[in-house]
C-alpha cells in the first residue's frame, strides 16, 4: 500500500494540521463523542471532492485553475474569478503557515523541552525549506508517508490510552446529534477537513505521479485510503479529548497536560510527536499549494524547480516564520482565513462540479448522475454551514 501511495498522502497531511487538531480537541472536550458523526460526514465530502479534483488532473494533465481559466470565455469574469482564487489561497495559506509552524514548535517543546525554544521556528522552517527546495516529488512523498505514519500512530496510541467507551463511540459516529452551542464546532470540523486549497493541490499533484488515464483507478484508491486514514486520525483526537474533564483546554498541549496525570508522561510525548508531524507536514503543503495555484493562475507551466514557483512558496514560508518569530499571534488571522475558506469552498466546489461535467474537458470521464447528486449535496451543506458561520460570528441568530 505504501509503495503505491501517492498525492493522497499529501492531501491527508495537509488537512491534519494544528488547526484540525485544535478543532478536534475542542469538539471532544466540549461535546464528548457527540460530534464524531460530523467527522464521518467530512470524510465522505472530502473523498467526493478530492476524487473529482484528482480525476480532473489526470484526464487534463492540468491544474484546476488552468481548466477554470480555459473554460471561462468571458474575459472580465475569468480575470475576476482567477483573482479571487489567487488572493484567497495565497493570503489564506500565508495566514495558516504561522499556525502550522507554531503547531510544530509546540510539538518540539513537548518532546525536547522549552529551553532554546526560540530557535525551534527556524529549525522547522529550515527543514520545510530544504524539502521544498529539493523540488523532488518522490522525496516529498516518502517524507510525508513517514510523517503521516508517526502522526497516525501517535494519536491512535493516545486514544487507546484513554480507554474509550466503544459503544458510545459507535453511537457518536453514526447517530447525528447537535448539542446546544455545538454548531461552530461542527463548522470547524468540516472546514478544517474539506479544504479549498487541497482541491488545487490534488489536481496539480496527480499529474506529477500519473501521466496517463491508466492512473485513474490507482488515484481513486490512493484518495480513499489516504482521506479515510486522515479522518481516522482526527476521530482518534476527538476520542482522546473526550477523556478530559478539565474544560480549560484551548490547544493540544493543554490536552497533553490534562491527560498526563491520568495516563502518564507517554500521553505528552505521543501528543508532542503527533503535533510536530501535523505541523511540519502542513507547513510544507500550504506553501506548495499556494505555489501550484499561482502557477495555474499566471499560466507559468512551471515545474517544482522553476524560480517563479520557488519564489511563491518561499514567500509563504517566510511570512509564516516572520509572524511566529515576532510573536504576532496568528490566531485572529487564522480565524479570518478559516472564514474566507468557508466562503471560498462552495464557490470552488461549484466550479469544480461545473468543469468535471463538461464533455469538452473530461470526455467520457465526466461525472455520473450519482456523483453530481453527491456534489450538489456537499455544495448545499457547505453553503448552509458557511452562512451559519458568518451569522454566528456577527452575533445574529440563524
Amino acid at each position: 500500500m505504501f509503495k503505491n501511495s501517492g498525492p493522497g498522502v499529501l492531501i491527508a497531511a495537509a488537512f491534519i494540521g494544528p488547526g484540525t487538531v485544535t478543532a478536534c480537541i475542542l469538539a471532544g472536550v466540549g461535546f464528548g463523542y457527540a460530534l464524531l458523526w460530523a467527522m464521518v460526514l467530512s470524510i465522505l465530502a472530502t473523498i467526493v471532492l478530492q476524487g473529482m479534483a484528482a480525476r480532473l488532473g489526470i484526464v487534463t494533465q492540468q491544474g484546476l485553475a488552468d481548466v477554470i481559466k480555459q473554460e471561462l470565455r468571458t474575459k472580465w469574469l475569468r480575470v475576476a474569478v482567477v483573482g479571487v482564487i489567487l488572493a484567497a489561497i495565497v493570503v489564506g495559506n500565508a495566514a495558516y503557515e504561522a499556525g502550522n509552524l507554531g503547531g510544530a514548535v509546540l510539538g518540539m517543546q513537548a518532546l525536547f523541552g522549552h529551553e532554546n525554544s526560540g530557535v525551534y521556528p527556524y529549525i522547522i522552517g529550515m527543514v520545510a525549506f530544504v524539502l521544498l527546495y529539493l523540488g523532488n516529488y518522490k522525496v516529498l512523498e516518502k517524507v510525508f508517508v513517514a510523517l503521516v505514519l508517526v502522526m497516525s500512530i501517535s494519536f491512535v496510541l493516545t486514544a487507546i490510552l484513554t480507554g474509550p467507551d466503544l459503544a458510545a463511540v459507535v453511537k457518536g459516529l453514526f447517530i447525528p446529534n447537535v448539542p446546544e452551542e455545538s454548531i461552530l464546532s461542527i463548522i470547524a470540523l468540516v472546514g478544517t477537513t474539506v479544504v479549498p486549497y487541497n482541491l488545487f493541490l490534488h489536481a496539480s499533484l496527480v499529474s506529477e505521479k500519473w501521466k496517463t488515464i491508466d492512473g485513474l483507478p490507482a488515484a481513486k484508491r490512493d484518495t480513499v485510503l489516504a482521506v479515510v486514514l486522515g479522518g481516522f486520525v482526527s476521530i482518534c483526537i476527538i476520542v482522546s479529548a473526550s477523556a478530559i474533564t478539565n474544560t480549560e483546554v484551548a490547544n493540544v498541549m493543554d490536552m497533553a497536560q490534562a491527560l498526563e496525570p491520568l495516563y502518564g508522561a507517554g500521553a505528552t510525548y505521543f501528543m508532542g510527536a503527533g503535533l510536530f508531524s501535523a505541523g511540519i507536514t502542513s507547513a510544507i503543503t500550504a506553501p506548495l499549494a499556494a505555489a501550484y495555484v499561482a502557477n495555474s493562475c499566471f499560466g507559468w507551466k512551471a515545474g517544482l524547480k522553476d524560480k517563479r514557483f520557488k519564489s511563491v512558496w518561499m514567500l509563504i514560508l517566510g511570512l509564516g516564520i516572520f509572524f511566529l518569530s515576532f510573536n504576532i499571534k496568528p490566531i485572529e488571522v487564522i480565524k479570518f482565513a478559516q472564514i474566507a475558506n468557508g466562503i471560498l469552498l462552495p464557490v470552488i466546489a461549484i466550479f469544480l462540479l461545473w468543469v468535471v461535467n463538461r464533455k469538452s474537458v473530461m470526455g467520457k470521464y465526466s461525472n455520473t448522475k450519482f456523483q453530481n447528486i453527491l456534489g450538489i449535496g456537499i455544495i448545499a451543506l457547505a453553503i448552509v454551514l458557511g452562512m451559519k458561520s458568518i451569522f454566528t460570528v456577527l452575533g445574529f441568530s440563524f
